[in-house]
């Protein structure tokens, strides 16, 4: 029975119609009340000068005998399939408690590398909310695909060079109090500050490129101060990814690739790629309906691309790569086009294996954020708002609960990560306290707390003996079969189309299915066979909605 895990319902089923015409592609969903697979057949009608209706009869009478097909029915044309559910049922439940399908998958993925490029914070800014989406989404995508058997490298691209450096550094000398230590709040009011000033004189913006010089050319004083810039700034945001359960394999920035910038340039030159404009080196772009990329300034500077054309090439070499991502907000989508064409057009076969997984824009409590003239929200201080909020609320629904604060603590940053996670990566999306964190929506809190429910009737509920399948039958309980079945689709949709919001969608109907199951007829009964069936699909459930928002980034408290 297990074979139907490893093979998909839609290969199985047009390996049983016995034609040659008949692929997996061509069986469908079933539409509501008419079975769960359906082959539509007008398409054969040319080819085998018959009704649809004919044909549809004709495959249903040549059908191979299966166990896990209940009855075909041909009507208007098409085929309709219903599956055992007695058949499904026990081999979905067998697969949550095996994991064949799954490690069939992890098989297949087994020695594929993909690379993704995410959250790549700015060393000396705050690590704001606006960062939150790039931070999720990578780090959701980092766990989905190491779901999946890849090989996954996090990569975080600091940004951790250019003219601001030398900018802080001169408020820092002009300003800074050097009795204490730094702080990454000290460091944003710095640059506050010289924003404002340089503004009023500007003299103090070139004494910013001076002191940014000083940097370049290694001066040990200089250097000392801008590795504190970096020290101060990853202490501070480590606690952060700590917090949120983001890991990273590298955290190779912007200034890892100074010297590795100067052969990618002289490749472009010797393939004849480049051209100077107004003084600047650039390739130009036009045939691909793109403005040029710009790889030197006039004054020899190089630019963001060509610290990303050295990154990627970097990455190739190093990871041997089947896929590259750069989780990066939409606004970056030009930019990413153009240093995804110069590759290509330098020859580099992987160029085709690089994407762009953009995003939308964050804001708070309905207002924009703006680094440069201070109005900034910390991720900091959103987390730790929302857990005391999510605290709050526990004592108001369960004031005795056992370990509140680590439950709030779950509960809070659940939130904040199904916020990034919950809705559609490119869509603009606002932060409010009283959405993420409602039991009642589409929110982590209702999924987190539909797995404690399935929890609690576990722990009354005891040991689970044998099962009798076909006490599941009931319309509510197979409507859970049905999805806990598409679980590891799902999952790979989502890696596919570098959507974590998929399986954010699917754990909300999954949950909402649950509880329509739990108010349809009590779990624990005086039947023990009956019990027994439901406390496995129960227990089915609870595993699936924990491994789900574990790909999420979020924690499932056992007690809420």
């Amino acid at each position: 029975m297990l074979i139907i895990r490893k093979m998909n319902y839609k290969e199985l089923i047009s390996k049983l119609i016995n034609n040659s015409l008949v692929t997996e592609n061509d069986i469908t969903l079933a539409a509501e009340g008419h079975g769960d697979f359906a082959l539509p057949c007008f398409k054969y009608a040319r080819e085998l000068r018959k009704a649809p209706q004919i044909i549809a009869s004709d495959f249903a009478s040549g059908l191979t005998k299966c166990d896990f097909i209940d009855h075909v029915e041909a009507v208007g044309g098409y085929l309709n399939f219903y599956l055992s559910r007695k058949a499904r049922i026990e081999s979905v439940l067998a697969d949550c408690e095996n994991k064949s399908s799954v490690n069939a998958v992890r098989a297949v993925n087994a020695g594929k590398t993909v690379c993704i490029d995410y959250s790549s914070i700015n060393i000396a800014k705050p690590f704001h909310i606006g960062h939150l989406m790039s931070t999720a989404i990578g780090g959701s995508l980092y766990r989905i695909y190491k779901y999946l058997g890849w090989n996954a490298v996090g990569i975080n691209h600091l940004g951790d060079w250019g003219t601001q450096f030398g900018k802080l550094l001169a408020a820092y000398n002009e300003w800074g109090d050097k009795s204490r230590p730094l702080t990454l709040n000290d460091m944003l009011s710095l640059y506050v500050r010289f924003t404002e000033e340089s503004e009023k004189n500007p003299q103090l913006a070139e004494r910013g490129r001076t002191e940014f010089l000083k940097i370049e050319r290694g001066e040990a004083e200089a250097v000392k101060t801008y590795e504190l810039f970096k020290e101060t700034t990853l202490a501070e945001v480590n606690k952060v990814y700590d917090r949120l359960g983001i890991v990273f394999d590298s955290y190779n920035g912007e200034a890892f690739y100074n010297d590795k910038m100067q052969p990618i340039i002289d490749e472009l030159n010797a393939k004849s790629l480049t051209e100077v404009s107004d003084g600047a080196l650039v390739v130009k772009l036009d045939d691909y309906g793109m403005p040029p990329c710009l790889i030197t300034r006039s004054d020899g500077a190089t630019l963001y691309a060509t610290r990303d054309l050295s990154a990627a090439n970097y990455r190739a070499e190093t990871y041997k790569f089947d896929k590259s991502l750069y989780v990066v907000a939409t606004q970056q989508n030009l930019h990413f086009k153009q240093v995804f064409k110069v590759l290509e057009l330098m020859g580099r076969e992987w160029a085709k294996d690089l994407t762009h997984v953009q995003f939308g824009m964050v804001s708070y409590e309905g207002k924009p954020l703006s680094t440069r003239h201070g109005h900034v929200v910390f991720l900091a201080d959103v987390i730790e708002n929302t857990v005391k909020k999510a605290l709050d609320i526990i004592n108001e629904k369960n004031p005795d609960l056992e370990d509140k604060a680590q439950t709030a603590e779950s509960v809070g940053v659940g939130a904040v990560m199904f916020f990034a996670l919950g809705t559609q990566r490119i869509k603009d999306v606002d932060f409010n306290y009283d959405k993420v964190l409602s039991f009642d929506g589409e929110t982590a809190p209702y999924i987190q707390y539909t797995r404690a429910r399935c929890q609690s009737v576990l722990a009354k509920g005891g040991e689970i003996g044998d099962v009798d399948y076909s006490l599941l039958a009931s319309d509510e309980s197979y409507a859970v079969i049905k999805l806990l079945d598409n679980f590891n689709t799902t999952v790979i949709d989502s890696a596919e189309k570098y959507e974590p919001s998929i399986i954010a969608r699917y754990l909300i109907d999954l949950a909402q299915a649950f509880n329509k199951f739990y108010i349809a007829g009590r779990i624990i009964t005086d039947d023990k066979p009956l019990t027994n069936a439901r406390l496995a699909l129960t227990k089915a459930v609870a595993d699936t909605l924990k491994t789900g928002l574990s790909l999420l980034l979020i924690n499932s408290p056992d007690k809420m």
